[in-house]
């Protein structure tokens, strides 16, 4: 009973932060309105600097709170399906192989922009069967599947920075950032991602009780009556759902599908059920700290919100490699 007070207080403790981080994202720029303005720029009559915040802050906040979520609950997912604790799909080149596909599509049939997540999920679906492929040898075994991923991981980056560069200056230039950067949005990405990751999310945390089967042994799983084939595929598919979603608005985001998944079971525990929704919850606020971080330590300049978190989340994948010597092998 104390353990469930605990975790609904960290909840709750969470999601006032993530409110609060909202509202401070908001008025952090050259145009700052206090509280009241904001509410009666936006629901009462047209105030021209409201107006600003509303088409150029709320975009990149909304996207970096449901993109933030998507790839958190992905990492979770992911170390699930694979039994690896430090699988992260950024470290197996799934978000650069779907970052990849939408900088193809973008670049050479613009009219697809509002397909392009389908593609994406294509992309990611292929890189993540390559992975797969080439790391089974008899089992998936933890650290193999890693270092593979780092391989295919590189040589998907180059291609879409060499891809970026050919179809107009920079990755960008193909409409997708390789360095996870959310300037620039607008309220067609907001609807683009929010379309399509909600069902997403809805079916992880409908599988969420089954996910905590894959910890268990194949054989325990089917004396259960569960084909444990068909499950490993239903939850990889809504976790390469979820990250190439996030990947074909934001571009790639290091190390945020390792760092919320292990700080959420510390907090909350290993029970999927829960854990991914506060993987969720966790992931949108990293996502949306980074972005405004970013915004604001080197001001009237930005840093990317993927590069801060590829320069926090390096040393936390070598630590827990670390710590974890025994069982990688």
């Amino acid at each position: 009973m104390k353990r469930s007070i605990l975790i609904t207080l960290i909840f709750i403790g969470t999601a006032a932060l993530l409110l609060g981080l909202f509202f401070f994202a908001i008025n952090q720029g050259s145009i700052q309105v206090s509280f009241a303005q904001l509410l009666r720029g936006l629901f009462v009559e047209y105030d021209p600097n409201v107006a600003a915040i509303y088409d150029l802050r709320f975009p990149r906040i909304l996207v970096a709170i449901l993109g933030g979520a998507a790839l958190a609950v992905a990492g979770a997912l992911f170390q699930a399906v694979l039994r690896n604790p430090v699988a992260d799909p950024s470290i197996i080149g799934i978000s650069s192989g779907a970052a990849l596909a939408s900088v193809l599509v973008i670049g050479l049939f613009p009219a697809l922009y509002f397909s392009s997540p389908i593609f994406a999920i294509i992309g990611g679906l292929v890189t993540f069967g390559i992975v797969y492929a080439l790391s089974y040898q008899g089992g998936l075994a933890p650290m193999r599947v890693v270092l593979v991923g780092i391989a295919v991981n590189a040589v998907l980056v180059g291609l879409g920075e060499g891809l970026g560069v050919i179809m107009g200056g920079g990755a960008g230039g193909g409409g997708v950032s390789f360095t996870g950067s959310l300037a620039m949005l607008t309220w067609s990405d907001v609807s683009l991602l929010a379309w399509y990751v909600t069902p997403a999310l809805i079916a992880a945390a409908l599988l969420s009780g089954r996910c905590n089967l894959l910890g268990l042994e194949d054989d325990t799983v089917r004396s259960l009556g569960v084909n444990v084939t068909t499950l490993r595929i239903m939850v990889s598919f809504v976790a390469v759902t979820l990250v190439s979603l996030a990947s074909a608005v934001m571009g790639v985001i290091a190390f945020l599908g390792l760092i919320v998944p292990h700080v959420a079971r510390l907090l909350v525990g290993s029970d999927n059920r829960v854990l991914l929704p506060y993987c969720a919850l966790g992931g949108a606020f990293l996502m949306l700290l980074a972005d405004t971080v970013g915004r604001l330590i080197a001001h009237p300049f930005e840093i990317h919100a993927g590069i801060l978190m590829a320069i926090i989340g390096g040393p936390m994948f070598i630590m827990l490699l670390r710590s974890g010597k025994k069982f990688y092998g």
